[in-house]
């Protein structure tokens, strides 16, 4: 049965160029479940894929389209039956094995989470990597004994996607959040999302040459990296967590050892990709339950097809012109 997916090609003189074409389901890789993908979403790494970077995907052509939310169509996996409800985020999805912005995937059962019951699918692919990312942050944070009474928490580029889901996840969970961006209309948006502060860029930047600054706050998400990072590091209170998720100004550290030495001061990384099935599942659960955000969902999502996503949206992300999350419908194309 033919499907709609988009297509990266890589021309004759190493350019690349982005088609929707009819595939079949036969063409798919191997593995134990197919699944009719209702919805997908947009990620800085979905956009490098679809624009050829082969540090993303080594071989073109190819599907991008880390996430996906759908229903279970064919199963060769005890744990799974025809007509389940799904959700598969990260792992090799989208990377080297066709994605989500095809209406089909076929994939190992081992990197299949059930849906939550208190989301739907659309909900599912509004959070996606970027909530996922954002949840296993605080999960880790607390996992080294934060809590809301310690002091407020950062969030960087608040208003992309990790960012956005980072804010709403923390102050469900009763944290104080200081949302940092370098967007001026972001105020309104990031408020509602709940918000205490909202900052400029300047706020977490520091061109000193101090190995430590006077404490401000007592952790941080941050999907920025570089000079950010290390300022995050040296204004952090003692015990405090800052945790890395990204590299959008750099991924390079220039940083002294005393925010850890002195300060005892946590540096702690989350590669969501690869997060074990035991803790995906413990992250999703708290997601559908304690750090629900369904309600603010609606304000971070745009739901775009997929003729949309490839003819605006993979560029705009790049550019850094996308507030919230994209979210890709595949159904009735």
């Amino acid at each position: 049965m033919p499907f709609k997916a988009l297509w990266v090609t890589e021309t004759e003189t190493g350019t690349f160029e982005r088609t929707i074409i009819d595939r079949l389901i036969d063409d798919l890789p191997s593995g134990e479940l197919v699944i009719r993908v209702h919805y997908s979403s947009l990620n800085y790494k979905d956009a490098l894929s679809a624009t050829g970077n082969k540090g993303i995907t080594r071989k073109y052509p190819h599907t991008p389209g880390i996430d996906a939310a759908g229903v279970v169509e064919i199963c060769r996996n005890e744990q799974f039956a025809v007509g389940d409800e799904v959700v598969v985020t990260g792992n090799d999805l989208g990377m080297n094995t066709c994605g989500g912005y095809g209406q089909f995937i076929r994939v190992p059962a081992s990197w299949v989470v059930k849906k939550p019951e208190n989301l739907s699918l659309k909900d599912c692919m509004t959070i996606g990597t970027a909530g996922f990312t954002a949840a296993c942050a605080l999960y880790k944070m607390e996992l080294m004994k934060m809590t809301p009474a310690m002091g407020p928490i950062v969030v960087t580029g608040a208003t992309g996607g990790v960012g956005s889901m980072a804010v709403s996840i923390l102050t469900k969970a009763g944290y104080e959040v200081i949302a940092v961006s370098g967007k001026s209309n972001a105020m309104e948006y990031l408020q509602h999302l709940g918000a205490t502060r909202v900052e400029d860029r300047s706020f977490v930047t520091d061109f000193t040459s101090k190995a430590l600054l006077k404490p401000k706050w007592a952790g941080a998400i941050d999907t920025v990296g570089g000079d950010t990072l290390v300022t995050l590091l040296k204004a952090c209170q003692p015990e405090g967590c800052v945790v890395s998720t990204g590299l959008v100004s750099s991924p390079k550290l220039d940083a002294t050892v005393y925010p850890f030495i002195l300060n005892g001061v946590n540096l702690l990384g989350i590669g969501s990709a690869e997060t074990p099935m035991a803790v995906r599942l413990i992250v999703w659960e708290k997601l559908n339950t304690d750090w629900n955000i369904k309600d603010k969902l609606p304000a971070i999502a745009k739901e775009v097809t997929l003729e949309e996503l490839n003819a605006t949206y993979i560029d705009s992300i790049l550019q850094g012109k996308i507030m919230g999350r994209i979210v890709v419908n595949l159904n009735n194309l």
